[in-house]
């Protein structure tokens, strides 16, 4: 069967050249994930964690092995150029709140990704979803991606030294430089900015670090090395490793309340992608709705669990997907290049390598950019959804928790309902939610009085 004919390209007005050509470009604007995984997976360059997290090498083989499979399969499965990788976001969760929050295990941690993705393929399955989308409101959904975006950027700016006690090195030097290149390519709409900033700032690091090698005394953090080697086989010693002991670990509570926490972050995000890529690709219907949504919801749940098999993190469609479809993409052949491209990238860990956790900084910072452009859509003059959004957004990053800041918009916004009698406007999964919430925060203080 030719490429036509499975993807029906003359049909929807688009050939193999055009396919090809959106797939790179999708790749392009996606392929910082596979040097940015690694680096927060790794607590790269976090003063405390550094060296405590998932090897390098091993983390960018499964992040890049997850991205083309999975990218793969939503091509071949659903049509649409969707390409899915570890997401942004969600990585953060299992490293600073599961990992160094919690205390959990690497594999316990990947077994609540898996039990979160079993939950989502659950709701997708029998057809749960539309009463989640309906129990959560809108400011709130806008508000847990924002509370990310700002969590994300703040640890771009720690690992790049620069919120705590700022020191004129080399690392401030590659970051500011850095950020400054790679803030003027976007600004410049070029493809793949964020990856070509990433390559300048590393390229940066190693020229610093043979100028000044030779200066006695010079501390040159945030410098490189070129690499021995450039192809390396891929490492998947990391692959398949679960701990089932999560559970009994933080308890059934906890557990379930961790796991909601995700599967809210995971669940809406992907809805949002596929409604601003479709509506873009114009492949939604008079009703706005996407046909064969399901089967793009089955393989981006599904996505979730094999990221936490793999230990990679959850995988989730990518809202970078839009470039593709700019180019001209319209079919899944676009997703098919995209994931070829992430597996052939599994063998160039040396080249990863080089690569200081200052020249990923402002990588970090601007996907936080990324996501708070959805603080335009909120009505900040309706105090009644905008205080739990504002509140939801800013105890993320300052409690060092996404879960802590779902919790506390949930809790916030039902709590300023209920007191102005508007209580049964709400949906019932909204107060239960809210209740479990309560439950959560109480823990620590009921498990210190029952010791």
């Amino acid at each position: 069967m030719t490429l036509d004919r499975w993807f029906r390209l003359r049909e929807r007005g688009t050939d193999v050249g055009t396919e090809v050509r959106a797939g790179i470009t999708t790749f392009m604007v996606m392929a910082y994930i596979i040097f940015v995984n690694p680096i927060v997976l790794g607590y790269v360059g976090v003063p405390g964690l550094d060296g405590k997290g998932l090897p390098f090498a091993a983390t960018l083989t499964v992040t890049c092995l997850t991205a083309g499979v999975l990218s793969i399969v939503m091509g071949l499965a659903s049509g649409y150029p969707l390409a899915l990788a570890p997401g942004m976001g969600l990585n953060a969760v299992v490293a600073f709140e599961l990992v160094a929050g919690r205390g959990l295990t690497w594999p316990q941690a990947m077994t609540i990704v898996v039990l979160e993705g079993l939950v989502i393929t659950l709701l997708v399955l029998t057809r749960f979803r539309e009463a989640m989308l309906e129990a959560v409101p809108l400011g709130l959904k806008r508000a847990i991606s924002l509370g990310i975006g700002l969590f994300i950027a703040f640890i771009g700016f720690f690992t790049a030294g620069f919120v705590v006690k700022p020191t004129r090195n080399t690392a401030i030097a590659v970051f500011l430089v850095g950020f400054v290149l790679t803030a003027w390519l976007m600004a410049r709409r070029v493809r793949g900015a964020l990856l070509l900033g990433i390559v300048l700032a590393s390229a940066l690091a190693v020229a610093l670090n043979g100028l000044l090698a030779g200066w006695k005394g010079f501390p040159t953090p945030g410098a490189a090395q070129l690499p021995t080697a450039i192809v390396q086989v891929p490492d998947f010693s990391t692959f398949g490793r679960l701990d089932f002991g999560v559970v009994a670990r933080l308890g059934v509570t906890a557990t379930v309340l961790v796991t909601f926490s995700i599967m809210l972050s995971d669940f809406f995000d992907t809805m949002g992608t596929i409604i601003g890529v479709g509506s873009k690709g114009g492949f939604l219907d008079a009703t706005g709705r996407l046909p064969r949504a399901n089967r793009v919801l089955l393989v981006d749940s599904l996505a979730a669990v094999a990221g936490g098999v793999a230990n990679s993190s959850s995988n989730t469609t990518y809202i970078e997907s839009a470039a593709g479809v700019t180019e001209g993409g319209r079919t899944g052949l676009v997703a098919v290049v995209t994931g070829l491209l992430f597996l052939g990238a599994m063998w160039l860990s040396p080249l990863a390598s080089v690569i200081p956790a200052q020249a990923t900084a402002p990588a970090l910072i601007l996907v936080g950019f990324y996501m708070m452009s959805v603080a335009r859509d909120l009505a900040w003059d309706d105090y009644e959804d905008a205080i739990p959004a504002f509140v939801t957004m800013l105890v993320m990053p300052f409690t060092w928790s996404i879960t802590n800041g779902i919790g506390s918009g949930f809790v916030t916004y039902v709590a300023i309902k209920l007191l102005n009698g508007r209580g049964r406007q709400l949906h019932w999964m909204l107060h239960l939610a809210a209740a479990a919430f309560v439950v959560y925060f109480l823990l620590p203080l009921l498990e210190r009085r029952l010791a």
